[in-house]
């Protein structure tokens, strides 16, 4: 059996199994004591994919999702930063945690053009989608009003990585684009929970948005493995049947046996279903690479399952919203607006505004992601022993 050891890195404390600890520490020398004192760092640097629940700054009160658009007030921030820092969260975000634990700096955000962007980059935007803007426009999907798809977060990519690394393609440009992916962690976040938020009440059938949207997703990963991406990780859909704005929505005889709302869960469930299947063809088409899926929807509900272990209390209202009542939610009263309150303490709740996760639940799962064999498939572990075994 695995024992639980822990790492420190500024601020926090993740924990790992042995079995990772002896894989980043393989390359220690045995009688070199001070060695296990030193920055564990297998990674020179980590690039960042997704939407809201990885976005750490790319957005604004003023540029973020219609519905939550007091991102840059107060109380989001409160718990680790003391202050905003345009995450959707009282505090960190699973790729703070995930940059911690390999000794790095929080990833800046792309668009902040003074950030030190030398250990990695934060291409993640706040209500962005995976199928490209002009579809949900030309459909009269008004709510989607943020104009940036996964393909833009590509574009950022490709022009970060040509005009500053001199990387086109694996092909045309294999020396440049090796010192990039060589030591590079490529951290796909969730994507694809707004396209189908963003199509609710639509004519468009959900298949046609989960095939779109698996289709985007697919070619995102594509065009990364041909640069010649080695180290990659992607998340699936968190249980969006649990979000609070779900459950306040829906009926209330639309619920699983988790009491989320059931039909919400069964159309992530669907859409992680058909992203896994496009990853075992990738597996197979790109055997050079390691590519990881990180289960986000059986790990957040492994937390619900186990909330006391967790020291939650609260599975399903949000700790800042308006009006009490059984979710302490109103759309039209969003967190960090005048009329919104928060609780006392963040870390026993696991929804934050009504949408987006405390920092508390992030951290559940990423030590989940981090530290096992059940939710990284393959494990985490599994990834550094391939990176520590190429130098």
């Amino acid at each position: 059996m695995a024992i639980p050891f822990k790492i420190s890195a500024p601020h926090t404390t993740l924990t790992f199994t042995t079995t990772t600890i002896l894989l980043l520490c393989v390359v220690c020398a045995a009688a070199d004591q001070s060695a296990i004192h030193r920055p564990i760092r297998p990674f020179k640097s980590v690039y960042a994919f997704g939407d809201s629940y990885t976005d750490t700054g790319n957005t604004r009160s003023d540029s973020g999702p219609s519905g939550f658009m007091f991102v840059s007030n107060l109380p989001y921030g409160r718990t680790f930063f003391r202050r905003p820092t345009n995450r959707y969260s009282d505090g960190r975000l699973v790729i703070d945690f995930v940059a911690q634990a390999m000794s790095l700096r929080f990833l800046p955000p792309y668009l902040d053009p003074k950030a030190d962007k030398s250990s990695g980059v934060n291409f993640a935007v706040a209500g962005s989608t995976a199928i490209v803007h002009s579809f949900f426009s030309k459909n009269n999907m008004t709510l989607n009003i943020t104009p940036q798809s996964i393909r833009t977060e590509l574009d950022w990519f490709d022009k970060l990585l040509l005009e500053g690394k001199g990387c086109r393609d694996s092909v045309t440009t294999p020396e440049e684009c090796a010192q990039v992916f060589n030591d590079a962690l490529i951290w796909a976040g969730e994507i694809g929970a707004n396209d189908y938020a963003y199509s609710f009440g639509s004519s468009v059938p959900t298949k046609t948005i989960r095939e779109l949207a698996i289709n985007s997703v697919t070619s995102f990963l594509e065009a990364l493995l041909k640069k010649g991406a080695k180290y990659v990780v992607v998340q699936g859909l968190p249980p969006t049947g649990c979000l609070t704005l779900s459950m306040y929505l829906a009926p209330s005889d639309d619920r699983d046996s988790f009491g989320c709302v059931g039909s919400v869960n069964n159309q992530s469930y669907a859409h992680n279903a058909a992203l896994k299947a496009k990853l075992r063809l990738f597996r197979k088409q790109f055997p050079k690479s390691t590519i990881v899926y990180a289960d986000y929807y059986n790990a957040y509900l492994n937390v619900i399952r186990n909330a006391e272990k967790y020291g939650i209390k609260n599975l399903y209202g949000v700790c800042c919203g308006y009006g009490n009542g059984t979710y302490n939610f109103d759309y039209f009263h969003a967190c960090g607006s005048p009329s919104s309150t928060s609780c006392g303490n963040p870390n026993e709740y696991v929804n934050w505004d009504g949408v987006h996760l405390t920092e508390a639940m992030y951290k559940a799962v990423a030590d989940l992601f981090l530290n096992g064999t059940t939710y990284m498939q393959p494990p985490f572990s599994y990834l550094l022993s391939k990176k520590l075994k190429s130098g």
